[in-house]
């Protein structure tokens, strides 16, 4: 089974999905953590992010290694463990900038594709999972939340990691992201026709878990 969790940053989905699949024991696929570790050694190389035969030519000749942990998922970049170095805003805004490259979509498609089919019971995070990876997957879910209440996740996650930012600037990250992801032309944000919409705002998180798991129940019942 292949269940796919989209939608943009702060939503809530990497956790959900994290939760999911360790209660249905299905292997954990983060495709939004491939971007950014490409998005790593495009800023190490010195490389042009807006310049996609470049970009392309640096993930030619990159290896990225997903590898299941207790927290979900470690992310290896040429066999450096990036985990921790690829959460940072600046490194998902890099990310959001090389996702628009159509050129770099394929090859990380055909990467994620590869994975999902490779562990058979897999639960896919990002954004694209549902409409481009997997338009084909069992169940599909987007996620969604105000900016306001997706920057305040964000600063309080950052808080207690005691890294000092203010809230006002990772609103503004948060709304910069989600332009580029919406309005790239290929493969822009939105959910698949047949997704199920669950709007996080006001929910804690084992009500969207809850939420999540009795939908997926439902439906497995019925394929």
């Amino acid at each position: 089974m292949i269940i796919t969790i989209d939608g943009p940053a702060g939503s809530g989905k990497s956790t959900i999905a994290k939760m999911i699949a360790k209660e249905l024991g299905f292997t954990y696929i983060d495709t939004g953590a491939m971007y950014r570790a490409v998005a790593l050694k495009i800023k190490r190389s010195g490389v042009d992010p807006d310049d996609p035969l470049s970009v392309v030519k640096v993930l030619q000749s990159t290896q990225i290694d997903l590898i299941p942990s207790e927290n979900g998922v470690k992310v290896f970049l040429d066999g450096e463990d990036v985990s921790g170095l690829i959460r940072t805003e600046e490194i998902g805004k890099l990310a959001s900038k090389i996702a628009r490259h159509p050129q770099v979509r394929k090859i990380l498609v055909r990467m994620q594709r590869k994975l999902g089919e490779k562990a058979k019971n897999a639960v896919l995070e990002g954004r694209d999972t549902g409409t481009v990876i997997f338009p084909d997957a069992d169940i599909k879910f987007f996620f969604t939340a105000s900016p306001e209440v997706r920057a305040e996740r964000r600063f309080k996650e950052l808080k207690e990691k005691g890294i000092n930012i203010n809230y006002s600037d990772i609103l503004k990250e948060i709304k910069e992201r989600d332009l580029l992801d919406e309005t790239r032309e290929d493969s822009p944000l939105r959910p698949a026709e047949d997704a199920v919409i669950i709007d996080t705002t006001g929910k804690s998180l084992q009500q969207v878990f809850r939420e999540v798991l009795q939908i997926i129940k439902e439906r497995s019942r019925l394929h």
